[in-house]
């Protein structure tokens, strides 16, 4: 027997998704209610907010689906290129806003703020990127930057290109961070040997290696935390 299906133009007043935010505040809205008002209509057989919840049945998590491309979006009966770009441009300023918010953990004292201020920047990347954090004497972060970018497999390191940014910015300490896109957290031999090459090469400088982060889309490692330093 076919289900009945009954617009949101026939719902309560209460239950529409945007009148509810205009009612009741953001916080009391479903995802897919959120995603329904960013798409505006479902289509004759099924509400908005049916078809929110059909697209977030597919992924795991909002990561997920912001990962996904205008023509994996375009795939779902009832989304088309206006709606995919919707709902792509939301969660990249999602995206964006956490990177934003994360800058102000200026003042760097665990491995954990490292990671909130990361994450948002390199852990959902396809490709290795490799981070440099410049810190000064009271361990806050003066500027970050990304100093290599490579393909799947890793990237390439320019020890003197670091501390040359170092003592442009007026470093005393650096973090570094770089992503694994497999998701794996252990540090191969390669990230162990290049941590132990600049963390020489600062000691000469007086510019001091505090600690490297290997970080993927929802965990991280820390150089420091586990005793490697």
């Amino acid at each position: 027997m076919e289900s009945t299906h009954f617009p949101i133009t026939n719902w309560s007043e209460d239950d529409r998704p945007r009148e509810k935010l205009m009612l009741k505040g953001k916080n009391v809205l479903s995802d897919a209610e959120l995603i329904a008002i960013l798409i505006g209509s479902g289509s004759r057989n099924e509400s908005a907010v049916d078809l929110s919840k059909r697209i977030l049945a597919s992924v795991d998590t909002l990561n997920s689906l912001g990962k996904m491309s205008l023509a994996q979006l375009t795939n779902f009966k009832g989304i088309g290129e206006a709606k995919a770009i919707a709902i792509i441009a939301a969660l990249e300023l999602g995206r964006r806003r956490r990177a934003e918010d994360a800058v102000e953990l200026v003042k760097i004292t665990s491995s954990k703020l490292v990671f909130e201020m990361m994450q948002p920047i390199i852990g959902e990347l396809p490709h290795e990127e490799f981070w440099v954090l410049f810190l000064n004497n009271s361990n806050k972060v003066i500027s970050k930057s990304q100093l290599s970018k490579g393909g799947i497999s890793g990237t390439i390191v320019d020890v003197r290109l670091v501390f040359k940014m170092a003592l442009e910015n007026g470093a005393t300490a650096l973090i570094l961070c770089h992503n694994h896109p497999s998701g794996t957290l252990q540090p191969s031999e390669a990230d162990k040997q290049i941590t132990k090459k600049l963390k020489l090469a600062g000691e000469s400088l007086d510019v001091k290696v505090l600690d490297h982060l290997i970080i993927t889309e929802t965990k991280y490692y820390s150089f420091a935390d586990e005793g490697i330093f």
